[in-house]
């Protein structure tokens, strides 16, 4: 299977999107939790998919799209 494949149908969850404040991990955007949900309430970020009544996540690649969007507007 090729890599690309893979990574069209990855999830991540806000954990894996947002950066720890306990921990310190880095997540793929440096936001906290609030302004990533705050931005999908807005509609600025991509919308969730709901797996299961505990268990949201993204596609891997709107997030990766919706972050790239960020650093062109940033420029």
């Amino acid at each position: 299977m090729a890599t690309e494949a893979v990574a069209t149908r990855a999830y991540l969850r806000v954990s894996d999107i947002n950066r720890n404040r306990r921990t310190g991990a880095p997540g793929l955007l440096p936001v906290t939790t609030s302004t990533w949900w705050n931005w999908v309430k807005a509609g600025k970020a991509p919308a969730p998919i709901k797996l299961s009544p505990g268990c949201t996540v993204w596609r891997e690649a709107d997030v990766l799209m919706f972050a790239e969007s960020l650093a062109k507007a940033a420029v």
